[in-house]
Formats: structure tokens, C-alpha cells, sequence
């Protein structure tokens, strides 16, 4: 996934500007998507020059003027070309992995201590999931269609989250084993 991908799939649901895209990666999708508010900036900058977004200017009597984006009737046609292509499965690139598969070469403290630091940032994330999930449960039966689909990506997020959390667990019980030896 690409932060166009991203944004255009952001700006579907309601205009936003830059800062509140940012600050909606940071706040929902911190654990599918990171980004930077600058890389944002540079992207949306892109999109209005290839016509996929808008840019209404807003004005505001104490601050600086606004930038609101929508997506445009291209930028819609771009997101649908790229869903209608195949997806290929998320290349599986976690640091932790590597240490584990090469932990031999440390104590088994560094790796419980690097695997609790780990398990604790899964949980948070779980949680975060879990809040969205709540949103989207309190009016489940009455969910349009559109939002049935975004409680699907929400509830990828547990799965995800739950089942980094179950390896962590497994992890922990074999790293427990070697510092008994």
C-alpha cells in the first residue's frame, strides 16, 4: 500500500485537510500505516497536481486559511483501478523475527526483555483496534454498507494484533525454558 492509496481512501468518507489526514494516520491507522505529517503535505501536493484531489481554500479569522481536499472523480477512478488489481500478500519484514532466529547468540534475557517491550506495544495497538470496534458495534445492525467494509479492516486489526500477541506468548514460554538452563 502506498500513502496515495492512503489518502484517497481517507478523503472517500469526508474533505480533510493535511493536518487532520496526519493526525488521523497517527491516531487510527498508526499500526497499518505511518507517515509523517511533511509526507502528507508532499503527497497532497502530488495528488492535486495529477487532478485525483481538490483544494478549497478555507478561510480562518486567527489562523492561517484552511486547505480542505477532496477526492475527485479521477482520484476516485485511480483508487478503483488500483482495488481492481490483485494484492499481493505483506512481505513479512519484523526485526524481532531476526533476533529470535539468530538469539542464540545473546542471553535469554535480552530476548524476554525485547519480547515483553514487544508484547506491550501489540497490546496498545489491540486496544486501539478494540475502541474502533466498539465505534463501529454500538450501531452494528444499522451499518450502511460502506462502513460494514471498514469494520472488516478494523477487525484485521485484532486478528493481527491478537495473534502477534499469541506468538509473544509462545515465545516467551520457549525463552523461559532456556533460562532455566
Amino acid at each position: 500500500m502506498a500513502l496515495t492509496q492512503a489518502i484517497l481512501a481517507l478523503l472517500i468518507k469526508k474533505p480533510a485537510s493535511g493536518y487532520e489526514l496526519a493526525k488521523q494516520f497517527h491516531a487510527d491507522f498508526v499500526h497499518l500505516w505511518k507517515s509523517s505529517q511533511q509526507q502528507v503535505y508532499r503527497e497532497l501536493a502530488k495528488l492535486e497536481q495529477q487532478g485525483f484531489v481538490s483544494c478549497e481554500i478555507v478561510p480562518r479569522d486567527a489562523f492561517l486559511d484552511k486547505k480542505l481536499y477532496s477526492i475527485t472523480d479521477a482520484g476516485k477512478k485511480y483508487l478503483i483501478e488500483w482495488i481492481n488489481k490483485p494484492s499481493q500478500p505483506a512481505i513479512l519484514r519484523e526485526d524481532l523475527i531476526l533476533k529470535i532466529l539468530a538469539g542464540e547468540l545473546v542471553q535469554p534475557k535480552v530476548l524476554r526483555e525485547e519480547l515483553e517491550r514487544h508484547r506491550q506495544l501489540h497490546v496498545e495497538a489491540l486496544k486501539k483496534f478494540q475502541e474502533m470496534e466498539t465505534h463501529y458495534l454500538e450501531n452494528c445492525k444499522n451499518l450502511p454498507p460502506e462502513a460494514k467494509l471498514r469494520y472488516l479492516a478494523v477487525r484485521r486489526g485484532i486478528s493481527y494484533e491478537q495473534d502477534w500477541l499469541n506468538w509473544c506468548d509462545e515465545a516467551l514460554e520457549t525463552i523461559e525454558e532456556l533460562e532455566k538452563l
